[in-house]
């Protein structure tokens, strides 16, 4: 009988050496695939550069993300499942604004109806239904008993009215009906066996819901099922507590003065029970099924400051391992830094004079062996592209990419798109037209060149364009119909202009001709006449509500009539393709027959589009820059964590009213919190020879400190507990505060804390 076997380790490399002898032995079919389950593009990335370099190639090997790859075993466990799950979140969207005008008259749904009003069609009715299509979605995957029971009529407020509206004819096809069904089949030993893969791989997963644990054990026993998974602590952790759920417990639960040693609730090591709540749950589920384990764990010793944290994590001990000497540090252990900064771009400077320092004292050390991740990586990739663009010939230049950033900012064509619909009730500005042509995709398709451009902007400039299409435009947007600066006007300008001659001085029935266009200029003004007949009548012609599947007709004659792909954007043309005709799919498969507004359209696909991306730049030879989640528990040589702000990380997340998994919480949860806090952990973890962290420190209006994330705090605290080093407080030789300019001349002292490689190769006298 096959079996679920669990390989553990505090080290990710040991996993992926685990995961390669195990990939060694072939699969029965040369042409199966290999089944790798992961949790981010950034690790199916790495594992397979690991495996390639173990193996000399990593061929036919598929990393589906495990929500796809559950609905990917039921599909082949029983007939008839449609490709794409009916209940998707995007798809259940359409569903409830189907279902919601005729239930919101329902006793029950008053807060709906209050809510909405009347607009259940619009825009408002969009996004509340996007949010209830969220809520529905975790409740299959973290209460799918609780949905199971609202099929059965065993509660009748308005979210198990509306799911028995929505489920209506379709009662197996949701995941909470398959699941059980699977379960069922798998005791029954009924299911099919032949289309199975023959070896489920799970790597690095940090938690898993208990559906996807289940369904797992259940493939277990028809096909062998790995878990590679990373467990910070060699020891069993399940009970350890924080100070703060300590408290709670002896103040809500014992309030009759009991101390934590009367009631055995243990701490073990403080980081790891604050950190670790999320691992700590799924750890508890894990052991929960019946496993083969294989432990693998490796002390990293006591070398560094790092290394020493990491260790006692291992071994769940505390720093001052119940004692009150504090272990000694080298003077010039920098293994741990923390910056205090003014602004984010303050902080991008500083840390590329560390890296140029780094660099500088490890010879080996490549630029491939950083990696730097923020909270937002939108908010700090300009000031990435400021700093660290350097010149080709700048001695201080290295390369860098930076990934996971939205597809509207690694796409110029659809952001493009996005700006094409962007215009629709727009007022028509000279410059947001004008920016349109700016885009290498609109340009090839009208035939402009860069020179055109600049005449084109003196054209516009020079007939006193401003904005509006003419003056009934600006009657819609209930303004006075006056014409003047208007395109309609600029163009009759320039039309007369190269029709007859005016010498600015002789105007024809009340036009001005524009006399500035001579000879070639004509062609330009032809291409430049196209492109704007051609916007002005399809952007008006989204003005009439329409239902989806003539939406994705549209908005595709919409994309071919304005941009042209070349060979290095065409994947960026067939993204928005894609998409475009699964918004027609939906009409048909959701039953949404209704017309909507371009408002409503416009918020789907700048949000699905918002959704995606090409997976670009993950360890592509160079110091990669990313959000925190998509390189989560991956080893690097070196870790920075930039924009570690007291209101930027822990994120915070609210629950809506309605979530009832916040009103009655269970461990295995999702919670962004407790996500993040084990994120910064991993971080820590991951770190195999430097930890970096910085954050916004100081005002930058009057320089008054501005405290760091509280996990940050954290780690500052464990350290002045546990450790001490000569010279002077702990605390002071980890943190640098900054000063406001990279300029100061506090950087061109000498001072070992403070240093600057801004002047490289200049004399600098003050």
């Amino acid at each position: 009988m096959t079996t679920l076997r669990l390989f553990t380790s505090n080290r990710l490399e040991i996993l992926v050496e685990s995961l390669a002898d195990l990939l060694s032995k072939p699969l029965t079919s040369p042409l199966a695939e290999e089944i790798i389950l992961v949790q981010s593009k950034g690790m199916e990335r790495w594992v397979s550069t690991e495996l390639a370099r173990r193996h000399g190639i990593c061929a036919n090997c598929r990393f589906p993300f495990p929500n796809a790859f559950v609905y990917e075993v039921f599909r082949k466990t029983f007939d008839g499942l449609p490709e794409r799950s009916p209940f998707d979140p995007r798809m259940m969207t359409w569903k409830i604004m189907k279902h919601l005008p005729s239930c919101i008259t329902k006793t029950g749904f008053e807060s709906l109806r209050d809510y909405l009003g009347d607009r259940e069609r619009d825009l408002k009715g969009l996004q509340l239904s996007e949010r209830i299509a969220d809520i529905f979605d975790q409740y299959l995957l973290f209460r799918p008993e609780m949905i199971l029971s609202w099929e059965e009529n065993k509660e009748d407020h308005w979210q198990a009215v509306l799911w028995r509206k929505l489920v209506k004819g379709d009662e197996r096809g949701h995941q909470a009906r398959l699941r059980k069904a699977f379960l069922q089949a798998i005791e029954k030993s009924s299911a099919a066996l032949e289309d199975l893969p023959e070896r489920i791989s799970v790597f690095g997963i940090s938690s898993l819901p208990r559906f996807h644990m289940e369904v797992l054990a259940g493939l277990s026993r028809l096909t062998q099922v790995n878990l590679f998974l990373m467990n910070p602590c060699r020891e069993y952790w399940g009970d350890i507590v924080s100070d703060w759920e300590m408290k709670r417990t002896i103040d809500r639960e014992y309030p009759q003065e009991l101390t934590a040693e009367e009631l055995h609730l243990e701490k073990g090591n403080s980081l790891l029970a604050s950190m670790g709540a999320l691992g700590r749950d799924f750890f508890d589920l894990v052991n929960e099924l019946e496993c083969q384990e294989g432990p693998a764990f490796e002390d990293p010793g006591e070398n560094t400051l790092l290394s020493a944290i990491q260790s006692d994590i291992l071994n769940l001990r505390n720093g001052n391992q119940g004692s009150k000497a504090k272990r000694p540090l080298a003077q010039d252990d920098t293994s741990i830094q923390i910056h205090s900064c003014h602004s984010p771009m303050r902080e991008i400077e500083v840390l590329h004079d560390r890296l140029l320092e780094i660099f500088e004292e490890s010879p080996g050390l490549l630029p491939k062996d950083v990696l730097v991740m923020a909270p937002d990586i939108e908010a700090y990739a300009p000031y990435v592209q400021a700093v660290f663009d350097l010149p080709a010939d700048d001695c201080r230049r290295f390369p860098f990419t930076i990934a996971d950033r939205s597809v509207r900012k690694e796409s110029e064509i659809v952001d493009t798109f996005l700006s094409l619909l962007d215009l629709c009730g727009s007022r028509f500005s000279s410059t947001q037209v004008l920016a349109l042509l700016e885009s290498r995709a609109v340009q090839q398709k009208f035939g402009f060149s860069d020179g055109d451009l600049d005449l084109v902007r003196r054209w516009v400039k020079e007939t006193g364009i401003r904005w509006g299409i003419d003056g009934q435009g600006r009657s819609k947007l209930g303004l006075p119909a006056s014409s003047e600066n208007t395109w309609k006007a600029g163009l009759e300008r320039l039309l007369l202009g190269y029709a007859m001659p005016g010498s600015e001085e002789h105007m024809f029935e009340g036009v001005l001709p524009y006399d500035r266009i001579e000879g070639n200029e004509a062609s330009v003004l032809g291409s430049f006449l196209s492109f704007t007949d051609g916007l002005f009548t399809r952007v008006t012609s989204l003005d009439r509500p329409k239902r989806l599947k003539d939406w994705a007709n549209a908005l595709t004659d919409f994309l071919e009539s304005f941009l042209v792909a070349d060979e290095n954007t065409e994947n960026q043309m067939h993204l928005i393709r894609r998409m475009l005709r699964e918004v027609s799919e939906t009409q048909e498969m959701s039953g949404f027959d209704e017309e909507v507004d371009i408002s409503v359209i416009k918020s789907y696909v700048r949000k699905h589009l918002q959704r995606v991306g090409f997976g670009f730049g993950f360890i592509a030879g160079g110091v990669t820059f990313c959000a925190m989640l998509p390189m989560r528990s991956i080893p690097f040589k070196v870790i920075c964590l930039v924009g570690m702000d007291s209101d930027a990380y822990p994120r915070q997340s609210k629950p809506l009213s309605f979530d009832l998994m916040a009103r009655d919480p269970k461990p295995g949860d999702r919670s962004r919190r407790r996500d993040d806090r084990y994120l910064f952990l991993e971080a820590i973890l991951s770190a195999r020879e430097r930890l970096y962290v910085s954050y916004v420190g100081q005002s930058i209006q009057d320089n008054t400190p501005v405290p760091p994330s509280v996990l940050v705090s954290e780690l500052l605290d464990y350290i002045e507990q546990g450790f001490e080093m000569e010279g002077g407080k702990i605390r002071d030789r980890i943190v640098t505060k900054h000063r406001l300019q990279a300029f100061s001349p506090e950087y061109f002292k000498g001072d070992k804390q403070l240093f600057s490689y801004l002047f490289i190769g200049r004399t600098i006298t003050y």
